[in-house]
């Protein structure tokens, strides 16, 4: 057993190196999470466990414990697949030559990510053990995540962080340990005061944790060199999703790897998306409107195909002043709105983001003409050309008309009163030859009871909000079919804006309505006024809304002849600003959620996993700042006497001498006596005042008879006080307090 507690003592700087290498191998865990099966993930995250618990527990030979993290290994990914329910043929009593062939092939692959990971993980214990392989070590790791975070849609700050703190821990264990080998008796008389060295380790960190948090924001000043590359190709914004295109998992839950935002490809919708909170637009409006990007007609089975790039067509210069025409403005009443939008990120759009439909250019960056902008009618979009050299624009000025929908009138209108004698393109009725017949046969059951196309689309908005909850980060381990839709209605069965805005366009066009698929930022938030500045002479002050990256949303657009392309809404939570027009209400009326404003599902589901992270991160930051309060205090208290006379160390303009400190004391105990109600006269010294205070207080004799000693030798004595000296007089002066306390 002390053999055992001996080669355990002095292999620590092992131990911590394990640890460093478990915790940068729990980050690249962290990435492949979203792309493994559970079962390997768990497999390889045990095998590690238990091959750094041998490691650190039984420190005896390498082949002895080779042979024995292979062997714990192999035991732990054939229980792993037996708890997840995998058929493991039972141990026979014969053919045992057959039966072994057979379980290896159940353990296929996740034995082999599972040997590979512990390979990996004991050969970096054993070849990283200098200061220059560490440097190397970390160097790498930090660099595949970040090329892995540039090129990838995953965000990696967090697994960079991490294995930056392993390798901060991991150079200080090497460094003591350096440190033992070379400095034995210093490293023995180090071992006496290990709280010294665990305070020091925690201020640290503490330090590093604070001013983390409290650090300013800085943006970036230069760009790197892939993002100026897509840039330069036109591709400078962020692939993120909501609204968004990443990749998509046949098993496993929806990565939440990819950021929400404006993404510029949705050939492949689907998988899971983190909240990216990051400002992108403010707009000041009196309306609360959606941000209008672009629209995608051509449904894959996969997601949407077309883009504004590959549609180069039925483009026209766009002026400013001028009218835009569109080619499917309603025939109806519409109400005009102007609104400003200014951008607060540096990405470059295919378009600029309106509201409905734009009418008029009235400025962009303050000037009253368009250059570099093409309006197509067919779409409704200001498309940015793609030669353009011309920054995209920070600040401009729309005009939009925004329709007054007559709910009851177009509820009433069939088939017939909406699209005969209307010239409708094919695209908005496209549909995959492929497309699944149980989706179709799904929206004839769903509209069954509705007779005009209004009806049917009311039906379909109504069957995918109350049917399908809502999340950013849908579970993909039921999918099975090819087609996007029929997996989310009847595999999935959840999802976000993307999963609903593309079931309502394609349900729509199997029942002959025309519709299509439009992307942008839902309205964003309003900034919380004071309640003396709410209203201002009967009218609302605030009317800027900030839209973020988390904003960034996917709705549908439905034909309906001489009413025009009017927004329905599917994601549960979310409601299209929409003017309705009734018989019985003669002013149009802005339609609102059953319960008042409602709060988007990104938006409270954001603000879930924020709270969630916000509680550990606030717990952390708690921790740092208690340690840094104590820290300083006991930095107070240790310099409490240099704190003492900074006073009289500031008026001098020099460090006081001993003797000086003894004085200044001497004031300090004969003040707090006369606290105590021993006056000092005005006839007196100080031998007298000690003289006749030591017969009124016969116990405190002793302390006054040594404090006066010390005041006459400081004062007129020849001789040299010493630092010690003075420290006796703080001795007996808090004794002297002691005495007086306790003598009433």
């Amino acid at each position: 057993m002390k053999n055992w507690w001996s080669l355990l003592k002095s292999s620590w700087h092992h131990t911590l190196s394990l640890l460093w290498i478990l915790i940068i191998a729990l980050q690249w865990l962290s990435f492949t999470e979203p792309i493994w099966l559970q079962q390997t993930s768990a497999a390889v995250l045990i095998s590690l466990a238990v091959t750094a618990a041998i490691e650190i527990l039984l420190p005896f030979r390498i082949l002895y414990r080779i042979l024995l993290e292979a062997a714990a290994v192999l035991y732990t990914v054939y229980r792993t697949i037996q708890y997840y329910g995998l058929n493991i043929p039972a141990f026979p009593s014969e053919r045992l030559g057959e039966w072994l062939p057979e379980v290896f092939s159940q353990l296929t692959p996740y034995l082999w990510f599972a040997l590979v990971s512990w390979a990996l993980m004991l050969s970096a214990s054993l070849l990283v053990t200098t200061k220059r392989r560490i440097l190397l070590f970390i160097g790498m790791n930090i660099a595949a995540f970040a090329a892995l975070d540039s090129f990838t849609p995953s965000v990696m700050w967090q697994e960079v962080a991490w294995t930056v703190f392993a390798g901060l821990g991991w150079l200080v264990s090497n460094h003591l340990k350096t440190f033992q080998l070379r400095y034995p008796r210093s490293w023995k008389y180090l071992l006496d005061y290990p709280l010294k060295i665990a305070v020091n380790i925690a201020v640290i960190f503490a330090l590093v944790i604070l001013t983390g948090v409290n650090a300013p924001t800085v943006k970036p000043t230069l760009t790197d060199p892939y993002t100026a590359w897509r840039e330069w190709n036109g591709d400078g914004a962020p692939q993120s999703r909501s609204a968004a295109q990443g990749t998509t998992g046949t098993s496993g839950t929806g990565s939440a790897r990819t950021a929400s935002g404006y993404s510029l490809n949705d050939n492949n919708l689907g998988g899971g998306f983190a909240f990216d909170y990051s400002p992108v637009m403010s707009v000041t409006s009196d309306s609360r409107i959606y941000m209008r990007g672009e629209t995608r007609n051509v449904y894959s089975g996969r997601g949407w195909s077309d883009n504004i790039r590959s549609r180069q067509t039925g483009l026209e210069p766009a002026e400013a002043g001028k009218t835009l025409e569109n080619d499917y403005a309603p025939a109806t009443e519409t109400q005009e709105i102007k609104y400003t939008v200014r951008m607060l990120s540096n990405n470059r759009y295919p378009v600029l983001f309106g509201a409905y439909s734009i009418s008029r250019i009235d400025s962009i960056d303050g000037q009253e003409e368009a250059q570099g902008l093409s309006w197509r009618s067919q779409d409704g979009a200001l498309v940015i050309n793609g030669n353009s050299s011309a920054a995209y624009p920070k600040t401009y000025v729309l005009t939009s008309e925004l329709p007054v929908v007559p709910v009851e009138e177009l509820s009433s209108k069939s088939y017939s009163d909406l699209y005969n004698g209307k010239d409708i393109p094919g695209q908005f009725l496209q549909l995959p030859d492929n497309f699944p017949e149980r989706v179709r046969s799904l929206a004839q059951e769903v509209t069954s009871a509705a007779q005009t196309p209004y009806e049917k689309t009311l039906l379909l908005q109504q069957y995918l909000q109350q049917t399908f909850p809502y999340t950013n980060e849908p579970d993909l381990s039921s999918k099975k079919s090819r087609d996007f839709v029929e997996s989310f209605l009847f595999e999935i069965r959840e999802g976000y804006c993307d999963y609903y805005s593309t079931a309502l366009v394609t349900m729509a066009r199997s029942l002959d309505i025309p519709a299509r698929w439009v992307k942008g930022y839902a309205p964003g938030e309003q900034a919380q006024l004071p309640d003396s500045l709410a209203l201002r002479q009967g009218q609302v002050v605030n009317n800027n809304y900030t839209i973020t990256n988390a904003d960034a949303h996917s709705w549908a657009e439905v034909y309906f002849g001489d009413y025009g392309w009017i927004p329905v809404e599917a994601t549960p939570g979310f409601n299209a600003p929409m003017l309705t027009q009734s018989e019985s209400d003669p002013e149009p009326a802005a339609s609102e959620p059953p319960g008042g404003s409602e709060q988007d599902p990104q938006q409270a589901a954001g603000q879930n996993a924020e709270a969630s992270s916000l509680s550990v991160g606030a717990w952390t930051v708690a921790a740092a700042a208690v340690i840094i309060a104590g820290w300083a205090a006991y930095l107070l208290w240790h310099r409490r006497f240099d704190l003492r006379f900074l006073l009289q160390r500031m008026r001098s303009g020099r460090p006081l001498t001993p003797a000086e400190k003894i004085v200044a004391e001497t004031e300090r105990w004969t003040a707090y006596m006369r606290r105590k109600g021993f006056a000092r006269e005005k006839h007196e010294t100080l031998r007298e005042s000690v003289f006749r205070w030591s017969g009124e207080r016969p116990g405190a004799s002793s302390a006054l008879a040594a404090l006066l000693g010390w005041f006459e030798k400081a004062k007129y004595s020849p001789e040299v006080i010493e630092d010690k000296d003075w420290q006796s007089v703080y001795t007996e002066a808090l004794r002297l307090r002691k005495n007086l306390l306790r003598v009433k």
